[in-house]
This record gives structure tokens, C-alpha cells and sequence, in this order.
């Protein structure tokens, strides 16, 4: 959903790099309006798998939501390793 939503096409072959660009920056300012904490959690993620993702201090308040993200980076680094093998 977030894929079809910023970057208009659930195929990232056939995005063209403007494109994707403009996506993760309409992402990144909805990241900044967004209150929602699950919301917040779901841009975010989805900013880090693209590499584009703010800073944990800048994109949560929360302490909680900092580890939460910390815990979701080391698990997806976690599934990558396993990959690898």
C-alpha cells in the first residue's frame, strides 16, 4: 500500500528515478505532519528500507519508539544475514 501510495507503482523496476525520488520526499514530509505513532512507525519503517529515513531522534519522541525502530532494524538486518548463507 505505502509502495503504490509514494512511489505510484508496486514494480520499483519501472519507476523511473525522479520518480522514486519525489515519492520518498512526499514520504518523508508526511513522516513530518504525521501525529499518529503506528502511522509514524509505518512511514519510518518504510523510509529505512529505502535508506531514506531520518534519524531515530528526529523521527520519534519516544524513547519506546526509538527501541521499537532499533529492534525493527536489527530483526531486518537479522533476515538479511539469513539470506546470505
Amino acid at each position: 500500500m505505502l509502495l503504490q501510495h509514494y512511489i505510484v507503482s508496486s514494480d520499483l523496476s519501472s519507476v523511473a528515478p525522479d520518480t522514486f525520488a519525489a515519492g520518498i520526499e512526499h514520504c518523508r514530509v508526511d513522516l513530518g505532519l504525521e501525529e499518529d505513532r503506528g502511522k509514524r512507525f509505518a512511514l519510518w519503517s518504510f523510509l529505512h528500507m529505502f535508506g531514506s529515513a531520518p534519524d531515530l531522534d528526529v523521527a520519534f519522541e519516544s524513547e519506546e519508539d526509538r527501541e521499537a525502530a532499533r529492534n525493527f532494524m536489527d530483526l531486518l538486518a537479522a533476515s538479511e544475514g539469513d539470506g546470505a548463507g
